[in-house]
């Protein structure tokens, strides 16, 4: 890939980016400068601390592969690539001039699978060049393209905007697949689509068999089967009353399932069974450092997760910020 350090051009696109409702944020904004972003702060008291991202960024997503970390840009698209150790980055992929929402990486290949939000739509970047390798309309209909999990054999993405999720193949060479093998796999069963925004989230399922999205305004978990007539016929996890309200980015580490709730500064973590059909809650993490964290990887022990500070005014001078937290 290119060598972060090496600052790279990049020109912002004047389009605006409309706002997301459930997220209960506006995101039009002017775009970020062309200068790679500080490193990072000190760690506070907790250990907490925070690496920086470009001026006017706005982020959303983030992916991590080896010591490499990828942040999308609502603004715009742009991939922003850093350091994990030293924070350290530059645009490695200009974007489209819209959004890049979820990110996930194929660890083989290091290409980079990225939801694009309203434009519904979908695209693979090669980290090694910025090159887009594919772009794929997901659908013509209300669209909020969210989250992705890449899964050895495919890309998985959520439209938070109707009860749909998508299946991109991908090749046992780990090359992306061609637009006529998109799948859509319509929710039903006990999912129930709200009039604010629905799926959000997406993992694998702690046995690998499945997959699990968080309803967002509902606050529930459903277990989704991707194969067979019971393909997309969701089951609601019994996670013993626990709310995940405002559920967004969710990482799954065993039968450990860390689920980011955006607007209210926390993660809540639950130790699922072997099906993911139910759980508890065993810890909830909070940061001084969070501000509307969305989305979350982990590096050596450590969650990193952007913060998209929904409910401030971007500007291109706006500061923002990746969070780097215990698990707790």
């Amino acid at each position: 890939m290119t060598t972060l350090g090496t600052t790279l051009g990049r020109h912002r696109s004047p389009a605006a980016l409309l706002a997301a409702a459930a997220l209960g944020a506006a995101l039009l904004a002017p775009g970020a400068t062309a200068s790679a972003a500080p490193s990072q702060a000190p760690a506070g008291p907790d250990g907490d601390r925070t690496i920086a991202l470009p001026d006017g960024f706005q982020p959303e997503g983030i992916a991590i592969r080896k010591r490499t970390a990828y942040a999308g840009s609502l603004a715009d698209g742009d991939i922003y690539a850093f350091d994990v150790r030293t924070g350290e980055g530059d645009v490695i992929s200009e974007g489209p001039g819209t959004a890049s929402v979820g990110l996930d990486v194929h660890r083989r290949t290091g290409r980079l699978y990225v939801s694009g939000g309203d434009a519904g739509t979908a695209r693979v970047v090669d980290t090694d060049t910025g090159e887009v390798v594919a772009d794929y309309t997901l659908t013509e209909g209300p669209a909020f393209i969210n989250d992705v999990i890449v899964t050895p054999r495919a890309a998985w993405f959520t439209n938070s905007a109707a009860p749909e999720i998508y299946r991109v193949p991908i090749t046992k060479k780990g090359r992306p697949a061609p637009q006529r093998k998109v799948r859509t796999i319509a929710l039903s069963g006990e999912w129930a689509q709200p009039d604010g925004f629905g799926a959000n989230g997406i993992t694998r399922s702690p046995d690998g068999k499945a997959l699990l999205v968080v309803n967002s305004t509902d606050g529930t978990l459903f277990r989704v089967p991707t194969k067979g007539k019971v393909a997309g016929f969701a089951v609601e996890a019994d996670l013993g009353g626990q709310s995940l309200t405002n559920g967004d980015g969710m990482l799954l580490q065993g039968r450990r399932l860390y689920v980011v709730r955006n607007r209210l500064d926390k993660v809540v973590k639950l130790k699922l069974d072997k099906r993911g059909t139910s759980g508890e809650r065993v810890a909830t993490i909070r940061s001084t450092t969070f501000d509307v964290p969305t989305t979350i990887a982990a590096k050596r022990g450590r969650l990193l997760l952007p913060n998209a500070r929904f409910g401030t005014e971007p500007q291109a001078d706006t500061a923002y910020t990746v969070s780097v937290v215990g698990k707790k």
